[in-house]
Formats: C-alpha cells, structure tokens, sequence
C-alpha cells in the first residue's frame, strides 16, 4: 500500500510538537497501542531529524512517519531522507510540495481558503491540510466546489468531532495536543492516558 493510501485508510495524523528527542518514539509507541499509524514530527522540535529515524528505525514497518512545519526544500530533502514519508507545512510554499514530489514522499501543504487550497492542488499537492480547521460546516463548504481536492483539517479535532468532520467530506485529520500534550511530563502514567486518548479517537472514526 503506498503511502498516500495509509493516510487515507488511518485517516488520523498525530502530531508532536516539542517534545524532548528521548520522549518521541515512548510516546510514538503508546499512539501505535492505542491504534494510530500515523506520526508528524515537527521540524521545530528539539533535533526532529534524530526522532524521525529513531520511531521511523523502531516502528517503521508499522507506523508511517511524517515531518510536519516544513518550510524551505532544504528543510524538505533532509526530513525526507530521515525517513519521513509524508511532509506537512503550515503554508502553501511550491517549492516544498515540488522537492516533496521529486522526492517520492506525499505533499501535505496547508491553506485556509478556495483560492490558496486549489493552488496548492494545482501545484501537486497530494492532500491540502486545511488549518485552522474552523468547523465541519466550513469543510463541507470547501468540499462542495472543490470535491477533487483531498482535505486534512487540523486544529480542534477531537474524538467528539472528529465524524462530522468526516461526514462533512475530511479524508484524514491532524490531531495535536488533543492527543499528546507536550506540556506533561512523559510518565508511564501519562504514556497509558495517550494510549487511551488513540483509543477514543480510532474508536469514533469506526462509529
């Protein structure tokens, strides 16, 4: 199955931000036991490039690892070759979905409007994370004209939402510190509440 695929088959992103480099792949493994497959690492976090290869060495057969806030080709080349198979950014930036693409990984920019999310799309992105992902009602505004376009809302996803916003046309959603609040210390106590939080989400999307 090719990435791209897996993205829509999971549907859930969970995304990292911040966490200290030994604390990534622990809680990389409590979001697997609880049912994610997908991971975003964002490249300003504490040596990003380090966590990718280090969950991508460790889970990578069952986890797709991703690189998320990338910015600049440069920045796109070297999460790439870590091992991130699919790279996010928070802005349309056409370099970075043409390195992504030269690359052989899925081009995942964000946009907010018709006007920014169709040329992102025009350009080759594979998927558009639409950010900050105001509403459901917004997505299936956006899915209305634009029903070829991929859509990835991100921000304020959680698992009493997460089916409309799948209802209202969504083929994947990023989920940040609904999930994983880099804020908390990372025991085995707050790795088993990460666990649970997956659960709750995967458990929603089978409704």
């Amino acid at each position: 199955m090719s990435t791209l695929a897996k993205i829509k088959a999971h549907r859930l992103i969970a995304i990292v931000r911040g966490l200290a480099p030994e604390d990534v792949l622990p809680v990389a493994e409590a979001l697997y036991v609880g049912g994610i497959r997908l991971l975003e690492v964002t490249m300003n976090s504490a040596e990003p490039l380090a966590a990718i290869r280090s969950v991508n060495n460790a889970l990578g057969g069952r986890m797709v690892i991703g690189a998320g806030t990338v910015l600049d080709a440069r920045m796109a080349e070297a999460a790439v070759s870590a091992g991130a198979r699919f790279v996010l950014s928070p802005v349309v930036a056409i370099e970075v979905v043409e390195a992504v693409k030269a690359l052989g990984a899925v081009a995942i920019p964000g946009a907010y409007t018709a006007t920014e999310i169709f040329t992102a799309y025009k350009y080759g992105a594979d998927i558009v994370k639409v950010f900050p992902a105001t509403s459901p009602a917004y997505i299936k505004d956006l899915a209305g004209p634009l029903p070829q376009i991929p859509l990835l809302p991100t921000g304020g996803i959680t698992p009493e939402n997460v089916s409309d916003y799948r209802r209202a046309g969504a083929v994947g959603f990023g989920v940040g510190s609904a999930l994983v609040d880099t804020k908390q210390p990372i025991t085995p106590q707050y790795l088993q509440q990460i666990t649970e939080k997956a659960r709750r989400f995967v458990a929603a999307l089978a409704d």
